[in-house]
């Protein structure tokens, strides 16, 4: 679990809409967590949490961000997380905080930009869901300036490796990745997600691909909820497809499943 993005949060300008636009859409159980002050609902797929959704804290918003997926990566130390994150020249935009019976959090972002959370959390944990399962998170996608240079980033932090690439013509190369260690040159894991350079962008992000039972039954149910579809559905390899997704409140999200 260590070094690997492990639970997703939704950070949003109407929690009570988004509550009920993903349970309809991805098909998630919700469940409320923490204080009437604070309000947090975990989402659960096949039993367990897998993140959460909460509004945009104050301080955040009068900074300007906007309804968006966050990730979070498993450390084991957090401080000493953050040292090799600025080092590295990344950011770190906010300090190590305790979640009571949760762990200590903080937020950061790669060299490019690219948002993303840190989590030592108390105990060990559950193992991750099996690829496939409805409502988990099947893929990670870094839209980034300069993805050579990412994946040196997240290789160097946490362990990342390469495994295959895709020549994707004028857009260049798509490199895919496992949350895990290889020996130099060598592929080895689970491939988990891929990085690319996305001149479209207007800053580098990590976008996440939700599992669903039929994409296009989802398709539908996107848009009979208020959300938009930007592209798609698309196959990939494997025999899946994919869509591309905004949520009514504006965050970016995207779609996998198989297509009946």
């Amino acid at each position: 679990m260590a070094n690997k993005f492990f639970w997703y949060e939704l950070m949003t300008s109407d929690r009570p809409a988004a509550e009920s636009f993903y349970s309809k859409v991805v098909g998630w159980t919700l469940q409320p967590f923490g204080s009437t002050e604070g309000p947090y609902t975990i989402i659960e797929a096949n039993g367990r949490g897998v993140g959460g959704l909460m509004t945009i804290p104050e301080e955040a918003r009068q900074h300007g961000l906007e309804p968006c997926w966050v990730g979070y990566v498993h450390v084991t130390d957090i401080d000493a997380a953050l040292e090799g994150i600025r080092a590295a020249g990344g950011q770190v935009h906010r300090e190590p905080e305790m979640i009571p019976t949760v762990g200590r959090f903080a937020v950061v972002a790669d060299p490019q930009g690219a948002m993303f959370n840190l989590l030592q959390p108390e105990g060990s944990g559950m193992p991750p869901l099996a690829m496939g399962t409805v409502g988990g998170i099947d893929w990670h996608e870094l839209h980034g300036s300069d993805w050579e240079k990412a994946f040196a980033f997240y290789a160097s932090q946490f362990g990342w490796s390469k495994t295959d690439a895709m020549d994707m013509g004028a857009m260049g190369t798509y490199q895919m990745f496992a949350m895990e260690p290889a020996p130099e040159g060598a592929a080895c894991g689970v491939t988990c997600g891929g990085m690319m350079n996305d001149p479209s962008a207007a800053k580098p992000y990590w976008l996440f691909y939700f599992h669903v039972d039929d994409i296009d039954a989802a398709l539908a149910r996107v848009k009979d909820n208020g959300g938009a579809v930007l592209s798609g559905p698309q196959e990939v390899p494997g025999g899946m497809w994919i869509i591309n997704a905004v949520d009514p409140q504006g965050a970016l999200f995207a779609l996998a499943g198989h297509r009946a």
